[in-house]
């Protein structure tokens, strides 16, 4: 057994689910969704599990869960745009309380203790081509994981998710522009495992195109066919239920290099601590500078959804870093702990 095979088995006993805990979610989740489905059966919709909790890719400690509220498709198709308001009036009448969030269509999330349930109103589709908003397509992406993947996969999605966590690459989030879940299960799935897509990655060139379902000839077709709003992300991952979308769209060239990056480091020497996220503090910080002067800044922002208040926290991050430009800033850098909390250093 190599010493990156210990590792390896070392991290997945942590962040593998145990039996208990996959028992705990199911009950959890199935009883919320006996919950919603009572109310739901007269309107033609019905509730169920979907991200990473149907797909099997959590890590161990999640406590969140996506569910998707699939509505008959004939029925409400014409009603597509109005969705959410529909589901509030039967997420009311069950008596739960729950946020209503702004998306491509509006979704709810409600807290019971330490889990979050993530309501998302989508029309129930069996091909691409009947999808009236992003979202509908969701579910498929789960069948799509489910279809592909075996134990060993989805294991090795999960140290892929683990690692890009411990580098702040994980997330499709504007704050962070870095790989989605969905995106590095198509890359485990493509290349065969963690260790393959971390040896893959360091061949990745600026404008590669993974095509995991074979869409196109090659990627100058890909380049023709799509527009470029759809294609200036470093790395194209085509969606493999729906040919015209990057899933990787979001991805910044910061995040793109840095995994390669730390696949190289992790190649090079494994060890436990590249899946470890360091949480940034003034100590770190001093020691990155050495006897450089720091300007370090603990920021309070307000409450509100966490993709919203991570864009405001960086839009400051760099305000202040164009004005303190003129003082030969060497490094900086900014960490936001999702509750409310976050890091400036320059």
């Amino acid at each position: 057994m190599t010493e990156a095979t210990k590792i390896l088995q070392k991290v997945l006993a942590e962040i593998i689910p145990s039996g208990l805990e996959r028992k705990e979610f199911e009950t959890k989740v199935n009883s919320f969704l006996k919950k919603l489905n009572s109310g739901l059966k007269k309107i033609n919709a019905t509730a169920i599990l979907g991200g990473s909790g149907a797909k099997d890719t959590w890590l161990a400690g999640n406590k969140d869960a996506d569910i998707f509220v699939l509505f008959d498709y004939k029925k409400y198709k014409e009603k597509s745009a109005v969705l959410g308001d529909i589901l509030e009036k039967e997420l009311k009448k069950l008596k739960l309380k729950v946020d209503r969030l702004h998306g491509s269509r509006d979704y709810f999330q409600f807290k019971e203790k330490e889990n979050i349930f993530e309501i998302i109103p989508v029309l129930k589709i069996k091909d691409k081509k009947e999808m009236l908003n992003i979202t509908d397509v969701s579910p498929l992406h789960a069948d799509w994981v489910r279809s592909s993947s075996d134990k060993r996969l989805k294991n090795d999605i999960r140290l892929a998710k683990k690692f890009c966590r411990a580098h702040n690459c994980y997330g499709a989030e504007s704050y962070i522009s870095g790989f989605s879940g969905y995106v590095l299960e198509i890359l485990t799935i493509r290349y065969g495992g963690f260790v393959p897509l971390l040896k893959e990655s360091l061949k990745w060139k600026d404008k590669d195109v993974v095509d995991i379902k074979k869409y196109y000839q090659n990627a100058a077709e890909v380049f023709d066919k799509l527009n470029w709003s759809k294609v200036h992300s470093p790395l194209i991952v085509i969606d493999p239920v729906d040919k015209n979308r990057n899933a990787a769209a979001a991805l910044s060239r910061e995040k793109f290099y840095l995994f390669k990056k730390k696949a190289e480091e992790f190649l090079k020497a494994p060890s436990e601590q590249l899946f470890e996220k360091k949480i940034l503090d003034l100590e770190i910080v001093k020691n990155k500078a050495k006897e450089k002067p720091v300007v370090y800044l603990e920021v309070t922002s307000f409450s509100g959804k966490e993709d919203v208040v991570g864009a405001k926290l960086l839009k400051a991050f760099e305000f202040l870093g164009k004005s303190l430009r003129e003082f030969g800033v060497l490094e900086s850098g900014w960490e936001f702990d999702k509750k409310n909390k976050a890091i400036f250093y320059f």
